[in-house]
């Protein structure tokens, strides 16, 4: 990580068409701080549910820098185009945007801590998002059921496990 002692900000970079793992191998190599928001798109290949990830805003990635780092070997690093600008400077992005991204799209699954039967769930996709139930047990690596009080009954549903967190209270 590039070290500085002015305030880190974070931008947009454009990347080269259909370069944007190359850019971020590259600019990782460099040591800077990126973000590639990604999301989990469910698909039918031969007849089977398949599981793949995808660029959130495909050719574009978020950068961390301050005035101290430095920018010129942006240009040249491959797989990336150009820093987007706008109004003569760099297109600056609130941290807030980036947080918001960050508890919103795919985590990976060492990121989740081991879940443990009687655990709170929160649903966070689909037509039950914003519901919450109890954790029983995994499905094999991609599924989980959860036990979901609705409609005054007690119900056992299986869910995709990247539709589902633990409450920020309970990390």
């Amino acid at each position: 990580m590039l070290t500085s002692t002015h305030v880190s900000n974070w931008y947009l970079l454009q990347c080269k068409p259909r370069q944007d793992e190359r850019a971020q191998i590259n600019l990782l190599r460099q040591n800077y701080v990126i973000f590639c928001p990604q999301i989990v798109s469910q698909r039918l290949i031969r007849g089977k549910p398949h599981q793949s990830f995808e660029s959130l805003f495909p050719g574009y990635l978020f950068i961390q820098l301050s005035r101290d780092d430095k920018w010129a070997p942006l240009r040249s690093t491959r797989g990336v185009s150009r820093i987007v600008d706008f109004n003569h400077g760099p297109a600056l992005v609130p941290d807030d945007v980036i947080e918001h991204l960050r508890s919103r799209c795919f985590k990976p699954p060492h990121a989740h801590p081991p879940l443990k039967p009687g655990d709170t769930l929160q649903i966070t996709r689909g037509p039950l998002s914003t519901l919450e139930g109890i954790f029983l047990t995994l499905l094999g690596d991609e599924r989980v059921m959860i036990l979901l009080h609705f409609l005054n009954r007690e119900q056992q549903i299986r869910i995709p496990l990247t539709d589902i967190e633990q409450p920020r209270s309970q990390l």
